[in-house]
């Protein structure tokens, strides 16, 4: 059976820079800890926005640019990053929440091999629960885990009420 950790957003803007949070500074150390004891095939989601962000829906409703391609925001965090280097990943720019073309991915490194997903990173309440549910969509007999203790919400109320909506929809908490 293969293994596939899907490390979510851990980049500078989400934090501490634009959209940064005392929480998601705080779960750093655990993130790089699951991902250099993790055993299997690594992807690494990155929140990717352009120049014109504050032109497209999100930044009409989420006014902060944030993760636009290039800048220092957009980049890993540094200690993360040195841990997804040990180990080696494949990078997944998304434009949107969920990385629509993650599943295909998934089901090229798998092959014909039945696999497990677990999910670790930031926002809980935004891009996890998104590409979660994305994944539970694609792969509704797989083993699909969130491991709580290495993930953060935009608050910890956003957090909580993620956690709950996955557990509901059969994601293991």
């Amino acid at each position: 059976m293969k293994h596939f950790l899907i490390v979510v957003d851990m980049q500078k803007d989400f934090i501490d820079g634009a959209l940064g949070t005392k929480e998601a500074v705080a779960i750093v150390p655990k993130v790089t800890e699951k991902i250099r004891g993790f055993d299997g095939g690594i992807f690494a989601t990155l929140d990717t926005h352009y120049d014109n962000y504050m032109e497209t829906a999100e930044g009409r409703n989420l006014p902060v640019p944030h993760c636009i391609k290039g800048t220092e925001g957009w980049a890993l965090n540094r200690e993360v990053a040195a841990a997804l280097g040990e180990k080696g990943y494949t990078p997944v720019e998304k434009i949107t929440f969920g990385a629509v073309n993650l599943p295909q991915l998934i089901r090229d490194a798998a092959g014909e091999e039945a696999f497990t997903i677990e999910l670790i990173g930031l926002c809980t309440d935004i891009c996890v629960v998104s590409n979660a549910l994305l994944l539970k969509a694609n792969f509704p007999e797989a083993t699909i885990t969130v491991d709580a203790d290495c993930c953060a919400g935009v608050t910890p109320q956003a957090h909580e009420a993620a956690l709950a909506t996955m557990k509901s929809c059969q994601i293991m908490i």
